[in-house]
């Protein structure tokens, strides 16, 4: 499986740590997970920290698109961590797609994004 799943702050923050490249049966993993904590807490925030992140299969890209379009606002903020030019201008390119704010930070710099998350 290339997606690992923390909860924090009781509930209300989801890291989301995915390497490889992400199939569909990822999304099978994530959607549960992410949905019982948004009816748990309302509007979540999440980390996406990218560790040698190779992007989506077919079947999974659409997955991420059906995501964002049925959880347009059900995340407050997101923190995008990771170390390849693709990834920040991925995180230019979601914006449209949510009405959180998000972040990029190189991932050297993960306890800042951890730290963005807690502000209010």
């Amino acid at each position: 499986m290339a997606i690992q799943l923390t909860e924090k702050n009781g509930g209300k923050t989801l890291e989301v740590r995915v390497s490889g490249k992400l199939v569909h049966e990822d999304y099978q993993h994530l959607l549960p997970e992410f949905e019982r904590l948004v009816n748990q807490n309302g509007k979540i925030r999440v980390l996406f920290e990218m560790a040698d992140f190779h992007g989506w299969e077919a079947m999974a890209l659409r997955d991420d698109i059906n995501f964002e379009v049925e959880h347009f606002s059900d995340i407050e903020r997101v923190a995008m961590v990771g170390d390849k030019k693709w990834e920040k201008a991925m995180s230019v390119f979601c914006k449209p797609f949510t009405t959180a704010k998000i972040c990029y930070f190189d991932c050297a710099a993960i306890a800042d994004a951890r730290t963005w998350l807690e502000q209010n």
